[in-house]
C-alpha cells in the first residue's frame, strides 16, 4: 500500500514556475512507476508526464515538453513535478499517482495509487 501527497500548488502569474512534490509514505517508489496527471474544470484527466526508478526513463505530454521536468528525489519516496513558463491553460489540480511496471502511461486505468491532488492557478 502506498499513500500520496501532493504539495506545492499555487497561484501564479503566467511565466512564472512552480515546483510540485508528490511524497509516498508506506513505501518507496523504488519498485513504481510516478506519474503526474491533471484536471481542469469540465475536462478529463490528462496525463502531464512520467517517471521510473526501474528503467529509469521520463515521459511528457506534447503540451508540457521543454517546459515542465519530473524527477526522482534522492530518498526514492519523493517525485518533484518542475513547471516553468506557466500557462493560463496549465491551471487545474494536479495529481500523482503510481503504477506498477513502465508502460501505457498515459492511461490513468494503469495506477493504483494516487493522491488528492494540489491546485495550481496560472492568472494572464
Amino acid at each position: 500500500q502506498v499513500q500520496l501527497v501532493e504539495s506545492g500548488g499555487g497561484l501564479v502569474q503566467a511565466g512564472d514556475s512552480l515546483r510540485l512534490s508528490c511524497a509516498a509514505s508506506g513505501r518507496t517508489f523504488s519498485t513504481y512507476s510516478v506519474g503526474w496527471f491533471r484536471q481542469a474544470p469540465g475536462k478529463e484527466r490528462e496525463f502531464v508526464a512520467a517517471v521510473s526508478w526501474i528503467v529509469r526513463d521520463t515521459d511528457y505530454a506534447d503540451s508540457v515538453k521543454g517546459r515542465f521536468t519530473i524527477s526522482r528525489g534522492n530518498a526514492k519516496n519523493t517525485v518533484y513535478l518542475q513547471m516553468n513558463s506557466l500557462k493560463p491553460e496549465d491551471t487545474s489540480i494536479y495529481y500523482c499517482a503510481a503504477a506498477t511496471g513502465w508502460g501505457n502511461l498515459h492511461n490513468d486505468n494503469k495506477y493504483s495509487y494516487w493522491g488528492q491532488g494540489t491546485q495550481v492557478t496560472v492568472s494572464s
